[in-house]
């Protein structure tokens, strides 16, 4: 298995985590959001566990595929972490259609858009590793 079909199988269990994480007890508060800070919905579940799928699916593939899912993957999550960052609302889950442009303050964009951003940068990073690009 190479480097990109392991960081793939990373992503597998990251998103799955995060699709899980409204239906695991005392994560989310009464009002439903985790950690203080993401109201996860719908669309963020299915947008978390088609991810994984697809993480899941393309390691077991091959490296070519693993490689593939980091590149457009990293590339997707990084923008849309970014347009949250700048707008509020990012467009993965249909939040800008959903809610628009928010006037949230900054910090709380930071904490909200963090994971996009960090999932993202990590995948087009691990895509790098030209030693072991297929």
């Amino acid at each position: 298995m190479t480097l990109h079909q392991k960081v793939a199988l990373f992503y597998f269990v990251a998103l799955m985590g995060a699709a899980a994480l409204n239906y695991i007890p005392g994560v989310t508060d009464e009002a439903g959001v985790a950690f203080g800070v993401f109201e996860l919905d719908i669309f963020d579940d299915a947008l978390h566990f088609f991810s994984a799928l697809w993480a899941l699916a393309a390691a077991l593939i091959s490296a070519r595929a693993a490689w593939l899912f980091l590149v457009i993957f990293g590339a997707f999550y990084l923008a849309d972490g970014l347009m949250g960052l700048a707008v509020g609302s990012g467009y993965l889950d249909l939040g800008i259609l959903t809610n628009g442009v928010l006037n949230l303050p900054f910090t709380f964009k930071i904490m909200a858009n963090l994971p996009h951003i960090a999932l993202g940068s990590g995948a087009l990073i691990a895509s790098l590793d030209w030693e072991t690009r297929p």
